[in-house]
């Protein structure tokens, strides 16, 4: 092999290396996007999950308020019906 093809090689394995490293940034860069968006969709779905935990904690206190409230009617009536008797 004489200088020439020797730098063909170098040529051709420096265009090759080049092309690997593009592909390994433009996959890198796609990866690291993918995770943005996935971090991003964990961010809403906490957001998502605070504000159902919340109405749950609601619902749970107008339901403790209501049986409160019945319980308090059953044990008035109970009085009044002893009271009958």
């Amino acid at each position: 092999m004489n200088g020439a093809d020797w730098a063909g090689v170098a040529g051709a394995s420096g265009v090759f290396l080049f092309l690997i490293v593009v592909v390994w940034q433009i996959a890198a860069t796609w990866r690291a996007r993918m995770l943005a968006s996935r971090e991003q969709q964990y961010k809403e779905l906490a957001a998502k999950y605070a504000q159902l935990l919340e109405d749950n904690v609601e619902l749970h206190r107008r339901t403790l308020d209501e049986l409160t409230q019945a319980r308090t009617s059953i044990a008035s009536m109970e009085k009044m019906m002893r009271e009958i008797e």
